[in-house]
Parts: C-alpha cells; structure tokens; sequence
C-alpha cells in the first residue's frame, strides 16, 4: 500500500512538476544540493531510515561476494562527488569540512546499496555545457559528465571522516587519455591504496572498464590482456574485499566470452552488464554520450544473455549483475529471466524518484 501510494504521487504529482519546470541537467544540479543539505541533518537520515523500513521489506540475494539487502543497487555515477581542478584543491575543501561528496549518508539510508564513483586518481572536473538530457518518451537519460569527481586521495579522505551506511561499492576508473599500460594499473593501485589505507572499507570495488561519455572509446579498451592485466592487479591488492567489472553494451559474443573468462581466471566476482550506450547527444551530433534507461535496455539485456551463455557453458564462477533499463518489474524481470541475481539502475531513480527501488520491485 505504501509503494503503490508513493508510486501514484510521485508520477501524478512531483514528476510532472519537476518536468514540466526544469531540463534534466537543473533538476540533477538541485537534486545534489538537497542531498548535500540533507546530509548534515539528523533528523533527515532519521526520516529516511524509517521510510526505507517501510518499503524495504524485500528478499535479501547474496550477489558477487556480497550480502545484499534486496537485489537491486543504484549504480554508480550519482553519489560520485564533485569535479576539482588539482588534488590539493580536492584536499583543502575536505579539511575545510565541505561536503564533497554530496548523498554519501542520504542515498544509502534512503535506497540502500549504493555504488560510490566513479572515482579516478586525479580529481576531474569533467566535461563543460549541457551534460544532462532526458528523452521521457523513451523513459531515458544520456549524459557526458566526463568522470567528473574529486580524485581518490581527497574521496578516501572524505569517506574515512564520513563512513557510508552499509552495504556500499566504490567504482574506479583509469583517467581518460591515459594509455601506458604501466601508468594505467599504477592509477587503479594507487587508487586502491588510498582507499585501504585510509580505513575505507566498502563491501565490494568495481572497476569501470567503460566510461562512453569521455574523450576515449572504451569499447577497444576491453581486451582480455587488458582485463587480465588490470583485475590481477587490483585482486592482489583487495585481500577479501570482491572485485566486480562493468562493461560495455554491443561488444561482439566472443568479446564477451573472452571478457568474462579472464574475469574467472583473475578471481573476479561479478561483472556488471552493462554501462551506458554511446550516442550523439541531442544538443551536438558531434559529441557523444552515454545513453541509458529505456534505450539501453535491449542493448544491456543482449549482453547479459552472452555472458550468462559462457558461464554455464565453461562454469564460470562470476556472478553477473544486469544493468540497464530496469525501470519496472517487467523490465526487471527481463534480466532475471536471464538468470542474473541482482540488477542495478539509474535512471529509474529519474523516472520513478527516490524510491524506485520499490518500484521495480513490487511484484
């Protein structure tokens, strides 16, 4: 009855509103500052935790290592923090006590699980102009955000003053044009590094193998001697922490055949399929970004369908976790039937606000 009311509000009432009075991008910008207040205040996140009991009342699924209340995860890329031109900068506002990472107490105690990042070594402060759109007939986003983020020295810092409600991940990234293959594992160890030694501890880190809203093409960076060469790294580094990888859409089957065996191979957990979908955006055909929600889905669920296929066929004990469109139960139910234990979303957290989780999974 609870979710079913909220459900009725929030698309007779609040979406609507927020629609019909701001582009995705302003709504997304004022989003982050309510969180950012919202994190300061007791009584919010006593609010939060009291609703989350109320809608919460799910199944909890063990996925990739990792003990999950009910099998649903916002998906990284929103409480990822703000972007900064240098370390030092990134650094200084955390000793001033600014919240550079605004939704990290919030979003948990409001959806639960939630994938902190992507963060990278360096701070970015990512692309410039319009990086946010909404294509409501497809219920989809596509945005070119660019990583923005504060760099994994001043987000360890931050997070080691500030621990998040559990259970959590922390997505990683190599930095954009960077392709040494020396500099590209160094960037994600050093990353790593900073996270355990400063005590930060999340349940699970995943690296993000595809980023399609940044200067590189991911899709020809997801090698097998790549992905061997890169979670080997990060594995020996993480002890019992379990390492997930997310991955494109429309890489070809013996792509993703080869992709998750170096997974099993290198002891990783689970692979997230998939990100974002690369397509011009609506303001600049030029420019590309990463689409996801209703026109992501197929895309995603195709490739959750080869990766399944390769590991019944050869056994492999890697979990995969769909990702992709899951606006509802029906589409949710689409990557279940596939086999998969846990999803993630993102944009139904757009179409379906703050409880979409419920949403999706009210049966």
């Amino acid at each position: 009855m609870w979710i079913k009311s909220y459900q009725f509000t929030y698309q007779r009432l609040f979406r609507p509103l927020i629609f019909g009075s701001m582009d995705a991008q302003t709504a997304h910008e004022r989003i982050l500052s309510f969180l950012a207040r919202a994190d300061q205040h007791d009584w919010v996140q006593s609010l939060a935790q009291a609703l989350y009991r109320r809608m919460a009342s799910f199944e909890s699924t063990h996925v990739g290592g990792v003990t999950l209340d009910f099998p649903i995860i916002l998906a990284a890329g929103f409480v990822k923090g703000q972007g900064f031109a240098t370390e030092d900068e990134a650094i200084q506002a955390v000793e001033r006590g600014e919240n550079i990472i605004p939704g990290w107490r919030t979003m948990p105690n409001i959806v639960g699980p939630v994938e902190f990042g992507s963060f990278t070594r360096y701070p970015r402060l990512g692309n410039t102009g319009q990086v946010i759109w909404r294509d409501a007939a497809t219920r989809s986003t596509q945005n070119r955000v660019g990583l923005k983020n504060p760099g994994a020295r001043a987000a360890s810092l931050f997070l080691a003053k500030h621990p998040p409600k559990k259970p959590f991940g922390i997505n990683l990234a190599v930095s954009p044009q960077v392709t040494d293959p020396d500099q590209e594992e160094a960037e994600l160890v050093e990353s790593l590094q900073l996270f355990l030694e400063a005590g930060v501890l999340p349940d699970w880190f995943t690296l993000n193998l595809s980023c399609p809203n940044t200067e590189d093409d991911p899709r020809g960076h997801q090698t097998e001697e790549k992905a061997r060469r890169l979670c080997r790294a990060m594995v020996a580094q993480l002890g019992e922490i379990p390492l997930w990888v997310k991955i494109s859409p429309c890489l070809s089957t013996e792509q993703y055949a080869k992709l998750i065996g170096a997974f099993a191979a290198e002891g990783v957990r689970a692979v997230i399929a998939t990100n974002t979908l690369p397509q011009p955006t609506p303001t600049d055909a030029e420019v590309t970004g990463g689409v996801g929600g209703g026109r992501l889905h197929m895309a995603a669920l195709e490739a959750t369908r080869h990766l399944m296929e390769a590991r019944r066929e050869q056994g492999y004990p890697v979990d995969v976790i769909g990702c992709g469109g899951v606006m509802d139960a029906k589409s949710y139910q689409d990557f279940r039937n596939l086999g998969v234990q846990a999803v993630q979303y993102w944009s139904a957290f757009v179409y379906q606000g703050l409880w979409a989780y419920a949403v999706i999974l009210r049966k």
